[in-house]
């Protein structure tokens, strides 16, 4: 086991491309880092110069105490784990797992207890004498990961090595990576698009845009105090809400306005925000989280903490509804919002005019319908605010610094 170290990683290409911009991240020794972001953002360019297999523009790779940049992928101590499982089809599982063992001309009673040690870890004993076509995706991706766990690598690098599963599957895959990795306390880092992984799995999670790291912290941390918009938006599940709003000063109160209606901000909102102060009379990004809204006759609503719509889509998830109702506020419209709708495939939507529609997440006990107006609690304690222009979340300065 090993800590691993970027230090000012770059890459670009021969056509000037540059996939990864000056990333620094201390990766402690046996933490489960998930690098996440949007196709194209860098972070399987990242976990492959780790590896070797991408040559290194600028910057340092410390894995252990030695850089690594010119020592060969074979020769790193590190096990990869690919999307594609990259099984060899003409061996059983017992054979596909000793292979690198194998290759260095171990002893074979030594490669015989650690392939069946590995095995039981991951309920793969009753499959040993099977061929890779004759297992499930699932049973496929535990033998990959059999592989790469055998050697007792200094780190794992995992680049999307659910993403060929289903659903179900997925979550279960979770699950037993998450234990295995505790288990065995091996430096990890792993490479995903689905957020939902990345909260769930990652000690840490980095997120990347364009290359670029925006924010590393435990998942609760990114979830609470996001740094930016992008951020914000790309991490939950459903989406953050972001809408454009003006902050207003009357009566010795602060207000978002959002058209037709006003939110009330908390003075617990203007004591861990006080930069809010200098954006009087001017326009803000609001963020709201699905589940800070609830149907407003569900809740204890107070003057300040009301929406007013008509519900446009209502879906039942059992022990949730979404509800999606338009405010009349202009949508945050920004680089970073453009990003996000792009990756989530929203970008072609046709639009509502002025207004934009939010999403809560509402109670089973909601009698929210379809077409009906309906009145919005909102957890005003709970609202973020965002710079129109830089971005950046509005904390203690007016660049966002927090």
């Amino acid at each position: 086991m090993a800590e691993v170290v970027l230090t000012g990683l770059g890459k670009a290409y021969a056509d000037g491309t540059r996939a990864v911009e000056e990333l620094n991240l201390d990766i402690r020794d046996g933490e489960f880092l998930v690098l996440v972001g949007p196709s194209g953002c860098g972070k399987t360019t990242a976990l492959r110069m780790i590896a070797g297999l991408e040559n290194i523009t600028e910057g340092f790779v410390r894995i252990g105490d030695r850089v690594v940049n010119d020592i060969p992928s074979r020769d790193r101590d590190v096990a990869m784990v690919f999307q594609s499982y990259a099984l060899y089809p003409h061996l059983n599982v017992y054979d596909n797992i000793a292979f690198g063992l194998t290759l260095r001309k171990l002893p074979k009673q030594e490669i015989d207890e650690r392939v069946r040690d590995v095995a039981t870890m991951l309920e793969l004993s009753e499959h040993l004498d099977r061929k890779p076509r004759n297992l499930s995706g699932g049973q496929r991706q535990r033998v990959a990961m059999g592989r790469a766990i055998v050697r007792a690598p200094q780190a794992f690098l995992m680049d999307e090595p659910l993403s060929n599963l289903d659903a179900k599957l997925r979550v279960q895959m979770r699950a037993q990576i998450a234990r295995v990795q505790r288990e065995l306390g091996v430096t990890t880092v792993y490479v995903t698009h689905d957020q939902t992984e990345a909260m769930t799995l990652g000690d840490r999670v980095a997120v990347m845009k364009r290359g670029v790291l925006q924010q590393v912290g435990p998942p609760q941390e990114l979830y609470d105090r996001p740094v930016n918009l992008f951020v914000a938006g790309f991490i939950g599940s459903p989406g953050m809400n972001l809408v454009t709003a003006r902050l207003e000063h009357v009566n010795g109160r602060y207000w978002a306005s959002l058209g037709s209606d006003t939110l009330l901000l908390p003075e617990s909102v203007l004591h861990t925000r006080p930069a809010l102060t200098a954006h009087v009379d001017r326009e803000v990004i609001l963020g709201i989280r699905p589940e800070d809204m609830e149907d407003a006759a569900l809740a204890e609503a107070q003057d300040g903490q009301i929406l007013h719509s008509v519900a446009d889509l209502v879906e039942a998830m059992g022990s949730d509804v979404l509800v999606h109702f338009p405010v009349d506020a202009p949508p945050a419209s920004t680089e970073d919002t453009r990003l996000l709708a792009e990756d989530a495939g929203t970008a072609d939507l046709p639009s509502h005019g002025g207004s934009t529609v939010l999403v809560g997440r509402f109670s089973p006990r909601t009698r929210a319908y379809e077409g009906e107006r309906i009145a919005v609690w909102v957890d005003t304690s709970r609202l973020h605010f965002f710079d129109p222009v830089t971005g950046s979340s509005v904390w203690t300065t007016t660049s966002g610094e927090h």
